[in-house]
């Protein structure tokens, strides 16, 4: 069967990254037009807008003065109605969702949404950030200057977060035996290229995207900005993940692409969206239209919107 053709971008990404850097939230979105309509809804976001730019990218649609041409793009009636998707990352829950997932004994979805919510009050937001910035710390096999902590530390950092009444407490306390974890996974990280850091979240986004678009029998052909993130043996990890799901990834110029560009605006005015929600300014008309086109398993404690 013809593989359907995804055009796809990212906004927010900062690799492993997770906390302190520029952004909160991550999103990759995927859009199904064919060049034509690209190059149309290109032409008309153009003509609404009616700056002299020569490259337009998702903030000249969030500027206040361009709300309705926004509307119009997300707009239950508009361009990309049907034919638009976006998988959203809050990149603090992630870390934590991550911490959960290696560390803890039989580590749950629900343990890490617990942890998420209750994390801060019990141990004091600088803390708990901090904890989980040490735990991203020890995956890295190359930590962000400024940034260090080896595992003893971190581990004695978890006993003192352990020893805190409470559920946050007691869930940290489950880390205590992930030293090994740990170990075992640097080894892998450092000796296999195409692991895929379980602190980035582009590849599982990814992942999300062509599952979305894969229906039935129905093979999907990635077409993806360039991303130095996205090596060759991470695409065949990919292939390997998706099977027949996924027939091909090339990459391309978002300037040369205008279905690439749009999945650009997509992604790019989704992430703020989110990420004035994430921090309590959220838009409700915005946060509406932005629901008909966010995975409903997108990295977010609660629903999205």
């Amino acid at each position: 069967m013809r593989p359907v053709e995804i055009a796809c971008d990212e906004s927010g990404s900062e690799g492993e990254n997770l906390l302190g850097g520029e952004t909160d939230v991550f999103a990759h979105a995927g859009v199904r037009l064919t060049p034509e309509e690209a190059a149309a809804c290109v032409r008309e976001i153009r003509a609404r807008i009616g700056s002299p730019a020569e490259e337009y990218k998702a903030n000249h649609l969030l500027r206040a003065k361009h709300r309705a041409v926004l509307e119009w793009l997300l707009a239950p009636d508009g361009p990309l109605a049907g034919r638009g998707h976006v998988h959203l990352t809050d990149k603090t829950f992630f870390a934590v969702r991550a911490a959960v997932d290696l560390l803890a004994e039989d580590g749950t979805e629900a343990m890490a949404r617990t942890l998420h919510r209750t994390g801060p009050a019990a141990f004091g937001a600088a803390r708990w950030e901090f904890a989980l910035t040490a735990f991203t710390s020890v995956l890295r096999l190359k930590p962000r200057r400024g940034v260090t902590t080896s595992p003893p530390e971190f581990f004695a950092l978890v006993d003192e977060l352990a020893a805190v009444p409470g559920e946050a407490g007691e869930i940290v306390g489950r880390f205590r035996g992930g030293g090994e974890r740990v170990a075992a996974y640097r080894t892998r990280l450092a000796s296999d290229p195409g692991l895929v850091p379980v602190l980035d979240p582009l590849v599982p986004a990814v992942i999300h995207t062509v599952r979305h678009w894969s229906t039935g029998d129905t093979p999907v052909a990635v077409i993806h900005d360039e991303q130095l993130a996205l090596t060759a043996e991470r695409v065949l990890q990919l292939k390997a993940t998706l099977g027949p799901r996924l027939a091909d990834v090339r990459f391309v110029d978002s300037r040369s692409d205008a279905r690439v560009q749009i999945a650009d605006f997509l992604a790019g005015v989704a992430r703020r969206i989110a990420s004035d929600q994430l921090n309590g300014r959220g838009d409700p008309g915005l946060i509406t239209l932005l629901k008909s086109f966010a995975d409903a398993d997108s990295v977010w404690d609660g629903p999205v919107g």
